[in-house]
């Protein structure tokens, strides 16, 4: 190899490419355990497709910038310079995606300064707190969800105090309305139901169309009906 370019690829300390390498891979994984952590406490709807690769691979790059750097104060600022070029355009659509990224950031950072203990610990305590405050979220959506006004028009004589025991198994119901329709020989009843949580709204309605003597079902939401 040419002299010149021997000085120039020569590093400045020894560095062994093994250990290199295993802190790299060990950012890879821990990098994907906090992608794994947003997909799951992430609804579908508000989660963003790309974030959860985006995140592996910062967790990886920041790794190497770590290494990179070392103890290095006038490298870091160096760096610091290189990568204010770069402008992200893609808008943050929630500021808890934010703090993934912050997340991500701070693991491979950890990993590639060679404190993997502070990585895998921050990774517990920060994933069991996702975790705890998205099932705390999901209680008062299901609470919301459950208060529902169901319509019935039915033919004239059908039970319905039981046909509504055998469906909503493991739910309430309370009589809100009850009267005459098609000139008495059809029922309209309205009731308040809480569903189970064994049955969602779809499958209630499906249901209840396939049991004869039920003309038409209607399902709002209470909040809605009342706007």
């Amino acid at each position: 190899m040419p002299d010149f370019l021997t000085k120039a690829l020569a590093e400045g300390q020894s560095v062994d490419p093994l250990q290199i390498f295993v802190r790299l891979v060990a950012a890879l994984v821990l990098g994907w355990i906090v992608a794994w952590i947003y997909a799951r406490t992430t609804r579908g709807e508000e989660s963003a497709t790309s974030l959860p690769t985006t995140l592996v691979l910062l967790c990886v790059m920041i790794a190497m910038v770590t290494q990179v750097i070392g103890d290095n104060v006038a490298r870091a600022f160096s760096l610091v310079g290189a990568l204010s070029i770069v402008r992200f355009r893609t808008v943050v659509r929630d500021t808890r995606d934010t703090a993934f990224v912050i997340f991500a950031v701070v693991v491979g950072m950890a990993t590639g300064s060679q404190h993997p203990w502070v990585a895998v610990l921050g990774i517990v305590v920060a994933g069991s707190a996702s975790f705890l405050l998205a099932w705390r979220e999901e209680k008062p959506a299901a609470a919301a969800a459950a208060g529902m006004v169901l319509r019935l028009r039915v033919s004239l004589g059908t039970e319905l105090d039981a046909l509504l025991k055998d469906v909503l198994a493991g739910g309430t119901f309370r009589l809100l309305s009850l009267g005459t329709a098609k000139q008495g020989t059809s029922l309209d009843a309205a009731y308040e139901i809480h569903l189970g949580k064994d049955l969602g709204p779809e499958e209630l309605v499906k249901q209840l169309h396939r049991i004869d003597g039920i003309h038409d079902v209607r399902l709002t939401v209470r909040d809605a009906e009342a706007e």
